[in-house]
């Protein structure tokens, strides 16, 4: 028996200390809306575990109202940007081994140069994106 490939199969952490296994990860909002159904008991309690890995740094902004986020570094570096609600910026660099967490109702990006993949825990109920605009 082999392990289950997180980058394909995201975990899910539950109440009850529970742990379970994901459907095939499809990146489009189906899968998404799917998973918040499945564990919608779990509400703002519940934590995604999931891996990707990043060839170009992120088209969007995205913030988690309800929970805070960990992003691990796990290959390659990415820098993360941070705006709090308050307005205050951070840029924090993450290399493999390194980790930041996004607190909750922080908005956040990544630039990415050459490639990076990172672990994400994410208290994901409630998540919103913004469009990111480029400076040039």
């Amino acid at each position: 028996m082999s392990g289950t490939d997180i980058a394909k199969h995201p975990v899910h952490l539950g109440h009850g200390a529970t742990a379970s296994v994901e459907p095939a990860f499809t990146g489009g909002p189906d899968w998404y809306q799917g998973y918040t159904a499945r564990h919608a008991a779990d509400g703002t309690e519940g934590r995604l575990v999931s891996m990707f890995s990043f060839a170009a740094s992120w088209d969007m902004w995205e913030m988690h109202p309800n929970g805070s986020e960990v992003v691990l570094c796990t290959a390659g570096a990415l820098t993360l940007h941070q705006e709090a609600a308050d307005g205050s910026q951070r840029t924090v660099v993450l290399r493999p081994g390194e980790y930041a967490i996004n607190e909750p109702g922080t908005w956040h990006t990544a630039d990415v140069t050459g490639s990076a993949t990172a672990v994400f825990i994410t208290a994901g109920w409630g998540t919103q994106h913004r469009p990111r605009v480029s400076s040039g």
